[in-house]
């Protein structure tokens, strides 16, 4: 690209080039007119302008304030695009969408990749789908099913927001630079509200954080601080299984139970 920016290394830029990549990752997303789309991190916009282009119009959050008028000077004569100078943790995304629920795609620093998604899951009700290039392992840990080295807390707290899909792989010579890592391409799209667990957010949070804070304890070990041996046997787990061994569903009816603990005790 002609004027390509130099990446900044300390706020983990590494900014996609393979057309052959940008042009599967497009068609995964298939934008239309009157989409509420919303990019994170849009960088040189090699992503914006087909987005822009097919939707018509776009809202993308970039930190790096060097990229903003270069990239507004692109989509100048594509769309219409608002481009918000901001760090994406410290943005209402539901004021981004009052009134159609928002598309989200983003090549996301890998650096601070996690915090991104729980950010944005936190906006599940006013979000569509997610489109996000990540790093390779970091998918395979959303994705990963009970009994594996990659199931955990994220897999867990996804899993129970969203359905989970990988999408594409993608080399390290895809990007400039080329970073350390394989990469991979994924959609998340929020579960309907029904199918949501019933459960208060913070106590799932709670017992899932304590579960896998130290993987190698049994539950009964990990959960002593919020649910003893009986409590986590009344939800018809043993609490000698460790944390990974558990289904998404298992941790709702522990966190069903600690919040029953809790109120039975200031009563």
């Amino acid at each position: 690209m002609s004027g390509a920016a130099r990446p900044k290394k300390h706020i983990g830029q590494h900014f996609l080039h393979d057309r052959d990549i940008i042009e599967r990752i497009v068609a995964a997303v298939a934008p239309q007119p009157g989409d509420a789309l919303l990019e994170i991190g849009p960088g040189e916009g090699v992503l914006t302008l087909p987005l822009l282009r097919a939707a018509g119009a776009l809202t993308a959050i970039e930190l790096d304030l060097d990229l903003l008028e270069p990239l507004r000077a692109r989509a100048a004569e594509v769309g219409t695009l608002q481009l918000l100078h901001a760090d994406v943790l410290k943005v209402d995304l539901g004021m981004l969408a009052p009134a159609r629920p928002l598309r989200i795609v983003g090549n996301l620093p890998y650096y601070i990749s996690s915090p991104i998604l729980f950010h944005c899951l936190a906006y599940a009700a006013h979000i569509r789908d997610m489109h996000f290039m990540l790093q390779q392992e970091v998918v395979e840990r959303m994705a990963a099913a009970p009994g594996g080295k990659d199931y955990g807390r994220l897999s867990v707290m996804l899993q129970l927001a969203c359905t989970v899909e990988p999408l594409l792989q993608v080399s390290a010579g895809a990007f400039r630079p080329p970073p350390r890592v394989e990469s991979a391409v994924v959609r998340l799209t929020p579960l309907a509200r029904e199918a949501l667990p019933q459960v208060a957010p913070a106590a799932l949070e709670q017992v899932v954080r304590a579960a896998f804070g130290q993987r190698r304890k049994t539950l009964g070990n990990a959960l002593c601080g919020v649910l003893d041996a009986d409590a986590i046997r009344v939800c018809g787990i043993d609490p000698q299984l460790r944390a990974e061994r558990l289904a998404p569903a298992d941790f709702v009816r522990l966190a069903q139970q600690s919040v029953a603990v809790r109120a039975a005790s200031v009563l």
